[in-house]
């Protein structure tokens, strides 16, 4: 049975939902499943923006036929060929052998390397800059290289103001019907899901989001729809999720406000981090998270790092080093680029408490742009009465650091 949505009087969504996926990219918990998003244009010419994950497919066929009613497909046009959204290329050729392949050098490239047999079929290379007509509607193209892989491109349609985003403002999460942004409380039941799908997916490409903004700035007040691969289509407020992508694509937190992250082996340290925690909100400062880094998956930290001004991180000493799953989290900020954040640290051991400064060396050589405040907790095996102070100290610098 067809699924379809109408997005303006001749563009439908033409995707599917899937909520039997465990993990996006094979790493990222999806509880809320995703959506793939494919968009089909009936004009004098009848288009497909992109397709489906291998999965939806059976879906998305159902659904172009429906639509199609016996007319052809005239033109496949590809944005982004990452399996999720291409996988269904060759499916497509074969139901409509005459259509013709709208795409970029690199993507028919890479069509190619995963074994789609695409050459039968009439190719056109775009660049940006280029143009093309459909009828009614008429089409530019915008090179997005990295956000998130080199091929990508966005197709800005001129005569309605559409702009098919490729993974550019997309979210987890399956839709569910509800395809408008503005039919759902976003702030409230969708953010966190955006924020950690663009953070883990494109966090380390924020200079390449931040020349497609460039790029888009311009036709900004043109813009009427985005129509993001994954997640829900804007058609109002579409300042709100701009600058939101341009937030986190310039490492810039959304508010002020602590991130502990904890790892503990036996409780002493987790309990340290509630004091804190607690000694923090009894200041005045409750926009406090915390975190056990080895029960909470490394994409939510990630999130969180993102949203957050400052975050506290607080380890026991493991074998003369930091904890695994701290390094790894460590590990994971550097490798999608975190930047401009306060860091305050925790330190636990029983007979070599190393893993402070092991952490702190961590975030001044390895990171980008960070601040470790000099107060540091101590502690060996437990906290006791005696750090009263040195956790009091903590707490004062974090909420000083925040006047700055």
């Amino acid at each position: 049975m067809y699924c379809v949505r109408k997005v303006t009087d001749d563009l439908y969504w033409v995707g599917a939902n899937d909520h039997r996926l465990h993990l996006f990219e094979n790493i990222h918990p999806i509880p809320r499943g995703v959506s793939y998003n494919a968009y089909l244009l009936l004009d004098k010419s009848t288009v497909l923006f992109d397709t489906v994950d291998w999965s939806a497919c059976r879906q998305l066929l159902e659904n172009v036929g429906h639509l199609l009613d016996g007319r052809p497909l005239d033109y496949l046009l590809i944005n982004h060929m990452e399996p999720d959204h291409g996988a269904s290329i060759e499916e497509i050729l074969l139901r409509w052998p005459e259509v013709k392949v709208i795409s970029t050098e690199k993507a028919f490239m890479l069509m190619r390397q995963f074994g789609f047999h695409i050459d039968g079929h009439e190719l056109i290379t775009v660049k940006e800059g280029d143009t093309f007509e459909f009828g009614a509607h008429k089409v530019t193209f915008v090179a997005a290289p990295m956000v998130h892989w080199p091929e990508a491109m966005v197709t800005f349609d001129l005569t309605n103001g559409v702009l098919f985003s490729a993974d550019a403002f997309g979210s987890f999460g399956a839709l569910d019907g509800k395809l408008f942004a503005d039919e759902v409380n976003f702030d409230r039941d969708w953010i966190d899901d955006a924020r950690r799908y663009l953070t883990n997916i494109v966090g380390k490409y924020g200079p390449h989001v931040q020349l497609l903004l460039k790029k888009a700035s311009g036709i900004l007040d043109q813009i009427k729809f985005i129509c993001p691969l994954h997640g829900p289509v804007w058609r109002e407020n579409l300042g709100y999720f701009v600058d939101k992508y341009d937030k986190w694509s310039r490492y810039e937190p959304e508010e002020q406000g602590v991130l502990i992250a904890y790892a503990s082996m036996y409780g002493n340290t987790e309990a340290a981090a509630q004091a804190l925690a607690s000694k923090l909100c009894e200041k005045g400062m409750s926009n406090v998270w915390v975190y056990d880094v080895s029960n909470t998956h490394v994409s939510q930290l990630i999130s969180e790092s993102f949203r957050l001004s400052h975050i506290v991180l607080a380890s026991v000493t493991y074998n003369l080093g930091i904890y695994p799953v701290m390094h790894n989290f460590l590990m994971d900020m550097k490798a999608l680029n975190l930047q401009n954040r306060t860091f305050a640290i925790v330190e636990n051991g029983s007979w070599a408490i190393k893993s402070g400064d092991l952490m702190q060396k961590f975030i001044e050589n390895e990171l980008k742009n960070m601040t470790v405040l000099g107060d540091r907790l101590t502690m060996a095996s437990s906290l006791h009465e005696d750090k009263a102070s040195d956790l009091e100290s903590l707490a004062d610098s974090i909420i000083e650091s925040m006047k700055k």
